[in-house]
């Protein structure tokens, strides 16, 4: 069982930066995707980054490009999530997600693996 645990959230001001973590424990080996998702109040939850365990390429949406960048370190088995340029939109809960084959980076319920989330509030 695959188990992960995000951290780095938090209250910051528009134009600020934050790193978020996601340690993960457990057999990793039939990975194919990790990646990260947020949901904001009253919204449904959404892919904003993604990467391959497999080739190491990654995704990331539009809204995102340019400020948000994903990486991985394979000895820590830790995935992150830096965040530049922080908007008041950008604000909800994150999610590090991890899913097999079939995962993929815009779909929420095609990850098997979810950690309980980090908050993220961008606010003056």
């Amino acid at each position: 069982q695959l188990q992960l645990v995000e951290s780095g959230g938090g209250l910051v001001q528009p134009g600020g930066s934050l790193r978020l973590s996601c340690a993960l424990s457990g057999f990793t080996y039939d990975l194919y995707a990790i990646g990260w998702f947020r949901q904001a109040p009253g919204k449904g939850r959404e892919g904003v980054s993604c990467l391959s365990t497999r080739d190491g390429s990654t995704w990331l949406p539009e809204s995102v490009q340019g400020r948000f960048t994903i990486s991985r370190d394979i000895a820590k088995n830790a995935v992150y999530l830096q965040m530049i340029s922080l908007k008041p939109e950008d604000t909800g809960v994150y999610y590090c997600a991890a899913g097999g084959w079939q995962a993929m980076c815009d779909t929420p319920g095609s990850m098997d693996y979810w950690g309980k989330g980090t908050p993220v509030t961008v606010s003056s």
